[in-house]
């Protein structure tokens, strides 16, 4: 782990709890040059990234950019590594927010969707692993590995995993394996 001010300790997990891992609004009394700062270093670090406001959803600006546009700062994976937030998962999340915002699909970039979260080492980690395996994982795989009930399972699938983080997870009938989950890495928008 890095070694973090509590200043950017404090921007780094409340954007890790906001959909988007928006980094703003900063805390408060942190404005002016003393912003301009912190926020530089952090990005002179790779913690955090500039990209476009969606100004239609009301995203907090960071800067204008004088043509009628602005930006807004969100936590790159590099930043949720330090806190120890699993970045593969907030990477494909934010790539996915980054097309939707770019295609203009306004309405699905949302403050009330919820948080991009996953901790390391916790169980959720474990599954999302499974299934980004080549070979994917069976529910009951994962139920050795967790010691889940199938139901839980199948609800953090469906719940967690799906509708929640927003993963595009596909699942296919494997002959002699039964049915394989997968998360469809394919799918999840490239950064360029």
């Amino acid at each position: 782990m890095s070694n973090l001010t509590d200043t950017q300790s404090i921007i780094l997990s409340r954007a890790a709890a906001r959909p988007g891992n928006l980094a703003l609004p900063l805390p408060d009394g942190l404005h002016g040059a003393a912003a301009r700062t912190v926020v530089g270093k952090m990005m002179s670090r790779g913690w955090l990234e500039e990209v476009d406001a969606n100004l239609r959803q009301g995203e907090p600006l960071w800067r204008e950019t004088g043509d009628g546009h602005g930006t807004t700062l969100i936590t790159t994976e590099a930043g949720l590594a330090t806190i120890g937030i699993e970045p593969v998962v907030a990477g494909a999340a934010a790539r996915a927010r980054k097309a939707k915002v770019e295609t203009g699909a306004a309405s699905e970039v949302s403050d009330a969707s919820n948080p991009i979260v996953v901790r390391a080492g916790t169980k959720q980690a474990q599954i999302i692993a499974m299934l980004q395996r080549p070979e994917g994982a069976t529910i009951t795989e994962i139920v050795a590995a967790t010691s889940w009930q199938v139901h839980s399972v199948r609800g953090m699938i469906s719940g967690a995993l799906k509708k929640k983080l927003g993963l595009p997870i596909t699942a296919e009938k494997v002959e002699g394996r039964a049915t394989v989950y997968r998360i469809d890495l394919v799918s999840i928008p490239s950064t360029n």
